[in-house]
């Protein structure tokens, strides 16, 4: 089950920065402040359950890298931020790390 909680932990992760960058649009202060904030409180949140069972190191890196990786792929995605083979690359990286870590521990 902590393996669960830091999954959810981690998408929640996303949620903040798609909240802020929601904010900063016209007409989605409120909502995008809402997101970010819930976001934020719930990511927490599961990281601190599943820091119950899971190494603090292990599950920081591995909560930061999906929160990372994940936030890419949604502003490539969804609005239209710059893509490369580079970058792509180097998300593929950080996911590399991030189950490195998981085999790891």
């Amino acid at each position: 089950m902590p393996w669960i909680y830091l999954l959810i932990a981690a998408v929640f992760e996303i949620g903040w920065p798609v909240g802020l960058k929601l904010a900063s649009m016209p007409g989605q202060r409120a909502l995008g402040w809402s997101v970010a904030v819930a976001s934020f409180a719930l990511s927490g949140g599961f990281l601190w359950l599943a820091q119950k069972s899971i190494p603090m190191g292990t599950a920081y890196a591995v909560w930061t890298g999906v929160g990372a990786a994940g936030t890419f792929l949604v502003g490539v995605w969804f609005y239209g931020e710059p893509a490369s083979a580079l970058r792509y690359a180097s998300v593929f990286l950080i996911l590399a790390g991030v189950a490195g870590l998981k085999l790891a521990g």
